[in-house]
């Protein structure tokens, strides 16, 4: 019979087209490439398969799962893998927003800056750890300041690419606050870039989305001021 492993290297054969995409971070979706049987198994059978094959992982890489401090680590991995780090792939997490009626009349720009995350790159499953900068001109509607922390974690709890990480904030935000002005500002350090490959330790990467109002040179620089602040 064969083993998970030997069905999964039959079934995603090594290319090196699809390994130089990934090397090279190039973009292939807005959306995160889910399947469309991404959530029929339920979080307790994802689970137990995870910690099956990531078992057969560590086997593989020789290590010993009757060692007390290993033996517990395919279902550690499993459990962080679906209820943390990848949580944000399952509809079911995304934060419920609550919208209020701009009672102030505050007719500027609101800035809610240094907002940390932790992601992950979808090419490696490293780590991306970064701050979101995120602001928005309210259209008559205005949103409970923790929500825009959620939004931002939401969407950077799943495998990422951070240019599509920053334009899933900012579709986000317009759909839910209904305006296009909306600025969403990522600078984040990709550990596939520090730990491996080039083992660049100093270098971090800028993303950007400008939308409505905020895609004029005026506004761009007032909120940039706000940022230096």
């Amino acid at each position: 019979m064969k083993s998970l492993i030997e069905t999964i290297e039959q079934k995603f054969t090594v290319n090196h087209t699809d390994e130089a995409i990934g090397n090279d971070h190039i973009l292939t979706s807005t959306e995160t490439p889910l399947r469309v049987d991404a959530f029929v198994l339920s979080d307790d059978k994802k689970k137990q398969k995870i910690s099956k094959l990531f078992a057969e992982i560590m086997t593989v890489l020789g290590l010993d799962l009757t060692d007390d401090s290993l033996k517990g680590t395919p279902h550690r991995v499993a459990k962080m893998y679906v209820e943390e780090l990848f949580s944000g792939l399952h509809p079911k997490h995304k934060p419920k927003i609550t919208l209020f009626d701009n009672k102030y009349q505050y007719n500027q720009m609101l800035v809610e800056k240094d907002i940390t995350f932790y992601s992950n790159c979808e090419h490696h499953f490293v780590p991306i750890i970064g701050k979101a900068h995120v602001a928005y001109i309210s259209s008559g509607k205005v949103i409970g300041l923790s929500k825009l922390n959620r939004i931002v974690q939401y969407y950077a709890k799943r495998p990422q690419v951070q240019e599509r990480l920053t334009n899933q904030i900012a579709n986000e935000l317009m759909n839910v606050l209904q305006t296009k002005d909306v600025a969403v500002i990522i600078d984040a350090k990709h550990l596939c870039v520090a730990s491996r490959g080039i083992k660049d330790d100093t270098s971090s990467t800028v993303t950007v989305f400008y939308g409505g109002q905020f895609n004029t040179e005026k506004k761009i620089t007032e909120l940039q001021n706000y940022l230096k602040l």
